[in-house]
């Protein structure tokens, strides 16, 4: 039975280190620790607790599970390295809620996955929201006083809190693709695949069934030659690929017959298990690519680009280097710096349909609609403009119609303007691929795999609280010096 470990954070002095000594207050981790909210990481974590059985090893902390898959994205590791690093941090195993060091590993490195299906991608939004809640709050009132000492701290408070006519705020808007971890894919090399697991699936069926005949209708040195021939080509005519594709095709159906008479004769319900899951991949594979040859067509529905991640699909970018990316499609936001995932599919969808449900999750977030949306030319459809009229808010981009006199030069310089603040969500989009490991998701699941984006997401987001609480500290510091009166409780950010 899974036992609710405590939500308070411990203090630095009762952590016990083998070496002598005690933790920084300064350290990254020690910040972090008393930034993220525990308290809501144990509520999520109870739901997936379906057993009430008092028998056997207990259940891994919530705090231990969510701060390993969360370790992982912010630290841009693999499943080893994260185990590893638990190992031998011991500001870590702070963070994680241990009150001593531990040398010998925290759980097994399997476990991994198991930690990313209890937090589904969709908890891992809220705790995104609650964080983004919680430092606005801390902003205006300290979590350990029950009211602020300065009355202007208090006014903050009251405006940050009511409800407001008045549109506030900048919405910034953007869509980006999260590639999975696989190889570029043709049909060619995606077929051959498919004939060597069905080759994998009648060598492990064989020696139960009948062993009557040939295990494969056709030479299997002969289709890999084939295979190797126009692969090997660096720009293999149109009629030569043609034909691999329908002789890959062909030895692969094939196989699906031989491999269903197998199971017809064994009856193995084991083996069965084992492979249904990648053989009714494969049945789709054929279909799909039988259908196009028969079609002369290119394209079809759900495409499946990849084996082990059928639900990989190709999303269409236009990018110069880039045109397709393979993986999930994320609709981001930024507000104030913070970065929050509007949507996310592995179907490429019209990021525009997304401007109207951005906004209204903002107005719930804050009480208001936002005075400006900056968004690119795709955002900027009919519906989206009628509904920002309605609203009172700036869409980004020239006015429809003929503009007015004297209105030229004052639409340019804010067109400029909406230009230079809307690179803070592309600089957003380069720093989750390129320093926290956007570009590439290793999981293999879809679940998980939105896990892993969501968690990058997070991980960027604590990194900027952090720098937000360090620019604080020293605007107050400047603002004294310069004698102006600074609202927020220097107490609040000393970690002490």
């Amino acid at each position: 039975m899974y036992r609710t470990t405590a939500k308070d954070q411990m203090t630095l002095d009762s952590f016990i280190l083998p070496f002598g000594g005690k933790l920084s207050a300064d350290n990254r981790w020690v910040k972090m620790a008393k930034l993220m909210p525990w308290d809501m990481v144990e509520d999520i974590y109870n739901k997936t607790m379906k057993y009430e059985s008092k028998d056997g090893r207990p259940p891994i902390p919530a705090r231990i599970a969510f701060g390993a898959i969360y370790i992982k994205g912010n630290e841009s590791i693999t499943d080893e390295k994260t185990l590893e690093y638990t190992m031998e941090n011991p500001y870590v195993q702070y963070f994680l809620g241990l009150t001593e060091f531990r040398r010998e590993p925290l759980f097994d490195l399997s476990m991994m996955v198991y930690f990313r299906k209890r937090f589904p991608a969709e908890e891992v939004d809220k705790i995104n929201e609650e964080l983004f809640l919680r430092m606005n709050g801390i902003k205006g009132e300290p979590p350990d006083e029950d009211q602020p000492d300065d009355p202007a701290e208090s006014e903050m408070v009251e405006e940050g809190n009511e409800n407001t006519d008045q549109n506030e705020g900048i919405l910034i808007l953007d869509a980006t693709v999260s590639p999975a971890d696989i190889r570029y894919p043709t049909d060619l090399s995606l077929l051959n695949e498919c004939r060597e697991n069905t080759e994998e699936a009648i060598e492990e069926l064989w020696p139960h069934g009948n062993k009557q005949g040939h295990k494969t209708m056709y030479s299997r040195k002969k289709a890999r030659k084939q295979y190797l021939k126009v692969t090997k080509q660096r720009k293999p005519r149109k009629g030569a690929l043609q034909k691999a594709i329908r002789e890959q095709l062909e030895y692969t159906e094939k196989n699906l017959e031989t491999i269903e008479k197998l199971f017809d004769e064994t009856g193995d319900v084991e083996i069965w298990l084992k492979w249904k899951e990648r053989l009714d991949t494969i049945r789709t594979v054929c279909e799909q690519q039988r259908g196009m040859l028969e079609g002369k067509t290119r394209s079809c529905e759900d495409r499946i680009v990849n084996l082990r991640q059928p639900h990989v699909r190709c999303i269409v970018r236009g990018k110069a280097g880039t045109p397709y990316e393979f993986g999930q499609k994320l609709s981001l936001s930024v507000v104030e710096g913070f970065t929050f995932v509007e949507r996310r599919s592995w179907d490429n969808f019209n990021e525009g349909i997304t401007l109207i449900e951005s906004a209204e999750k903002y107005k719930k977030r804050h009480g208001c609609w936002p005075e400006a949306i900056l968004a690119d030319t795709i955002y900027r459809t009919r519906e989206n403009r009628n509904f920002c009229k309605e609203n009172g808010i700036r869409l980004s981009g020239p006015r429809l119609g003929r503009p007015k006199q004297g209105e030229i030069e004052a639409d340019k310089q804010q067109a400029y303007q909406d230009s230079c603040d809307r690179n803070m969500v592309e600089g957003r989009n380069g720093i989750a691929k390129r320093r926290y490991g956007l570009n590439r998701i290793f999981a293999y699941g879809d679940k998980t795999a939105e896990t892993e984006a969501a968690m990058v997401i997070l991980a960027m987001n604590m990194a900027w609280c952090l720098r937000t609480l360090l620019r604080l500290i020293f605007g107050q510091f400047e603002n004294v010096v310069f004698g102006k009166m600074w609202t927020v409780n220097l107490k609040v950010w000393s970690f002490s």
